[in-house]
């Protein structure tokens, strides 16, 4: 017994960091055409890009089957443990409905605790390594809730787009908008905030160039950042650009964790390949 945690598959947390804090993953969807895959079981963001670029369409994701979500809660609570599962922004899926359905056709809900955690990708994994810590540590689910929930207006995430074809495709600016920043180099910085995505600074030139730009940007705010851990989350980027990202943080000197973690199938999905954030908790 004790407290579970289960996060759906936007979190974007590595195989050894689910493995080390006892997480448990629910697929999202991702639909390329007439077939449909789960997010990091039988789909990888390579073979979506393959497929994008093939079709010239968009990749389409969706929550994940409420079928999914009931099996995974009821093995994580098959010893009578609580469980905590967290989302992706409701304002971009109806995974934590999914999770709240589920729980009630388990007649669970008393013991299921579902987070919307107003973020995407390792924003949601931030705040889910803080309460898979958590309950590491034997705290009470309910107790665990409360904190996570205030801890969620801390959370920074940001990142940069290398090409706007993705955003273009899935509808997110317009057809000359694409193909001017294309043809300019142009990448703009996307915030999250209050659950929705906006867009922040626009970079020009090489990417390389433009994402060391952007972590240099965030200096002020990584000085104000909590140390226990900060992400470098890509989708896709090349090993001498990551490198020189991580270089940097490194040489702040702030952080007791520097973690990279590649997105997965649904975050690669909407941003396309070349996209570098760097995600933090304030303090």
């Amino acid at each position: 017994m004790g407290v579970k945690i289960i996060s759906d598959s936007t979190c974007d947390l590595s195989k050894e960091l689910l493995e080390k804090y006892g997480i448990s993953i629910l697929p999202l969807h991702v639909i390329l055409g007439e077939e449909e895959y789960k997010d990091g079981i039988n789909i990888t963001p390579d073979e979506i890009y393959r497929w994008s670029d093939e079709h010239k369409a968009t990749p389409k994701t969706s929550a994940p089957a409420i079928t999914d979500a009931m099996d995974l809660i009821k093995a994580c609570g098959a010893d009578g443990s609580d469980i905590i599962c967290f989302s992706i922004s409701e304002q971009m899926s109806t995974s934590a409905n999914v999770m709240r359905m589920a729980a009630a056709e388990l007649d669970m809900e008393n013991r299921v605790f579902v987070i919307d955690s107003a973020n995407l990708s390792t924003g949601v994994g931030l705040l889910v390594v803080e309460a898979a810590v958590m309950a590491q540590q034997g705290h009470q689910a309910e107790e665990i809730r409360e904190y996570i929930e205030s801890l969620k207006p801390f959370v920074r995430a940001s990142f940069v787009v290398d090409t706007l074809t993705y955003l273009h495709r899935g509808g997110r600016c317009g057809g000359l908008t694409a193909l001017a920043g294309n043809a300019l180099k142009l990448h703009p910085q996307i915030v999250v905030e209050n659950g929705a995505m906006r867009p922040d600074k626009k970079y020009r030139g090489k990417m390389s160039h433009v994402l060391l730009n952007y972590t240099q940007h965030l200096e002020p705010a990584l000085q104000n950042a909590r140390h226990d851990r900060v992400f470098i989350t890509h989708s896709g980027c090349d090993d001498e650009t990551i490198q020189k990202i991580y270089d940097y943080v490194k040489s702040l000197d702030l952080f007791d964790e520097i973690l990279v973690t590649r997105a997965g199938g649904v975050i690669s999905s909407h941003c396309g390949p070349g996209t570098l954030g760097v995600l933090f908790i304030s303090r």
